[in-house]
């Protein structure tokens, strides 16, 4: 059996979005005040017993909240013509914007849940 350890966040932002090729009244702009918690994990803890200092942890997620808040995401890359601003790609983009900047082969931000409301929610993950 693989045992691991798991920390979560929560971090929160609104954003206006649009869905291109959706039939339905998402297709115009509208607006979320969106949830996310991400999740981390890994097998071994530090040398302090810390799987990751939640400080490092929000401050990379802080970036992404920072960019995304109160904006368009229509008009922000990768959503302006790469991805499609759902709450499936956004949980993706935080997954991958975070592993990127998480500089510890230990951990791993292998979940995110992206709340549009709180009761709709996407999520993505990677194994």
């Amino acid at each position: 059996m693989v045992s691991f350890f798991e920390v979560m966040i929560e971090r929160d932002f609104s954003s206006a979005h649009q869905l291109r090729g959706y039939k339905g009244k998402c297709e115009n702009l509208h607006g979320h005040n969106y949830k996310v918690e991400i999740y981390a994990r890994g097998e071994e803890l530090n040398n302090i017993g810390l799987l990751i200092d939640f400080g490092d942890l929000k401050k990379a997620a802080d970036e992404i909240v920072r960019y995304l808040d109160h904006r368009n995401l229509n008009e922000l890359p990768p959503f302006d013509e790469e991805l499609n601003p759902s709450a499936e790609n956004i949980a993706r983009y935080f997954v991958e914007y975070l592993n990127s900047r998480i500089g510890d082969e230990r951990v791993r931000v292998y979940k995110v849940r992206c709340y549009e409301t709180p009761t709709s929610v996407a999520t993505f993950q990677i194994e």
